[in-house]
């Protein structure tokens, strides 16, 4: 079959390689859409450990199940061959109190699809039974694959709590910030700024209902209390640097919450004095729980979020050249779909 390997730094390559072999309690799944996640932008350029080439990458995906092990059935008796499923890439490979809570992702035995094992740039994938689940009927393969960024979405906006009738601050225009954005509207929120430094994804921002604010041309953190007069309810940095964090906590009102989920700097300093005096709380956003990634196809079936018109569909093979464009100049595309 063909994959999509990631070789090296800013190096990848489509290849022939082996089928994938089938464990009794995995099943195989021809792969339809595969999305290009952030995490993976910074595993292509060499900065993520969990990452170590050669690798195929790909755990944002769906398609449709080709071959199923002598155990998948009693494993997930939805499954059968020819269904049309996503899945959820994050599992454990153990029992302990984070999988009895709910809390799959914070799972010390955790093991990632794209990451530990092959992913989905290729024309096949196989993955364990518990892990899939079939779309809804009418959802299209193409919708299911956004399940997986939708639930990251969704986790922060379970993470912020009530935010019904209250002002919020994102920072960071990509998907994620794009899917939170939705996720805090859904949650009843009556206004949410957003900003970032690409007038394009900015721009997307403001389609789906979020104020924009450019911070090339304007002090973020003094037009948001300029609006609210103390400040937001809640900020989420959906970028992961040392100046995004520290906005988002001078951005919010005594007692606000401030949400990280962005990865792009692993350390970073943090104006602690600043959150102490103003009891700041501070969350991190890891991911999605299992109960996340359910409610994701949910609002997905429904219409209620989504990243459309800004998808880009594009073959396998050009998977290169699209991660060099998301990290160079991603411009107005919301999320990139390859195609095996």
């Amino acid at each position: 079959m063909k994959s999509l390997v990631w070789e090296a730094p800013r190096s990848m390559i489509l290849r022939e390689t082996p089928m994938p072999a089938v464990a009794p309690d995995e099943v195989l799944i021809r792969v339809a859409y595969g999305g290009i996640c952030g995490s993976e932008l910074s595993g292509y350029l060499g900065h993520n450990a969990l990452r170590v080439p050669p690798l195929v990458m790909g755990h944002e995906f769906s398609g449709e199940i080709t071959e199923m092990g002598a155990e998948a059935e009693g494993a997930n008796p939805a499954l059968k061959r020819g269904a049309w499923v996503t899945v959820n890439p994050l599992y454990c490979t153990a029992d302990s109190v984070w999988q009895r809570r709910g809390l799959d992702h914070l799972c010390p035995s955790r093991r990632l699809v794209g990451a530990h094992r092959p992913g989905a740039y290729a024309e096949y994938v196989a993955v364990p039974a518990k892990t899939v689940s079939r779309l809804p009927a009418g959802m299209s393969l193409r919708t299911g694959s956004l399940t997986e960024p939708t639930a990251c979405g969704l986790r922060i906006g379970e993470l912020a709590g009530d935010v019904a009738g209250q002002v919020c601050l994102i920072i960071g225009a990509g998907p994620i910030g794009l899917l939170a954005l939705q996720s805090l509207r859904l949650k009843g929120a009556q206004q949410v700024f957003i900003a970032d430094l690409d007038g394009e994804r900015l721009a997307m921002g403001a389609a789906l209902g979020g104020i924009p604010l450019a911070p090339r041309q304007t002090d973020v953190v003094q037009a948001v209390k300029a609006a609210t007069g103390d400040g937001a309810a809640l900020a989420v940095d959906a970028v992961g640097s040392a100046v995004t964090r520290r906005q988002c906590v001078a951005a919010v009102q005594p007692t606000g919450t401030v949400i990280l989920s962005g990865l792009h700097e692993e350390v970073s300093e943090m104006p602690a004095a600043d959150i102490i005096r103003r009891e700041i709380v501070v969350k991190g956003s890891f991911a999605y729980s299992p109960a996340n990634f359910a409610q994701a196809l949910g609002v997905l079936a429904r219409g209620e979020m989504g990243l459309d018109p800004w998808i880009v569909e594009a073959p396998l093979g050009d998977g290169g050249a699209w991660f060099d464009r998301l990290i160079d100049a991603p411009g107005n595309v919301s999320k990139v779909l390859l195609k095996p």
